[in-house]
């Protein structure tokens, strides 16, 4: 009896001891796993084409170290979709302050260019991530980029463009958002 009882007792402590292994690792993992998820905004950045920029944005939001990828992407959209607002509102005030016709076409044209992005394809975009259907993220985001291109043609020569630098900002933002989407697409 006494040795079965031993043996029990054996056992009961080879199990005790395992499964405060397996707990001490799991915990330890969790820690680092923690710890690497306030790294995550990097791991991701240095994944995208403007390190600098990607990094700058989502260190300045307070939720994106709390995120997820997913939540980081959809920190990066709304990014851009505030910037596509600003930008379309700059538009629609040089319209008002200009005299040059076809200057004002050419920025009725960007405007025109800029009101689906800001309505409709970010919006979708930023939908689309928070469903998880990142290929229609994907998709969304490269319409954007489309339709800042297109404005970006109307003024041959950066250096004539009164949009070149919030354009060029817009290009590079849609650039990071698309390469956080495609982390996502590929798991």
């Amino acid at each position: 009896m006494k040795s079965t009882s031993a043996s029990i007792s054996s056992f009961s402590l080879h199990i005790l001891l395992f499964s405060y292994v397996l707990f001490t690792l799991a915990h330890s993992s969790a820690l680092l796993e923690g710890k690497s998820d306030g790294d995550l905004v990097e791991q991701i950045c240095k994944r995208t084409p403007f390190y600098d920029l990607c990094s700058n944005i989502l260190h300045s939001n307070p939720l994106a170290p709390k995120s997820d990828p997913k939540g980081i992407a959809l920190i990066m959209v709304n990014n851009i979709l505030e910037n596509a607002t600003d930008t379309l509102s700059y538009i629609e005030e040089l319209i008002k302050e200009t005299s040059d016709q076809l200057l004002e076409q050419d920025l009725a044209f960007c405007a025109e260019s800029y009101i689906p992005v800001v309505k409709y394809i970010l919006p979708q975009a930023a939908e689309a991530i928070s469903q998880g259907r990142f290929g229609f993220a994907s998709y969304s985001i490269a319409d954007a980029e489309k339709e800042v291109d297109a404005c970006n043609k109307k003024f041959p020569g950066s250096t004539q463009s009164p949009l070149g630098d919030r354009n060029n900002i817009m290009q590079k933002l849609v650039d990071v958002a698309s390469a956080i989407v495609k982390l996502l697409l590929n798991g």
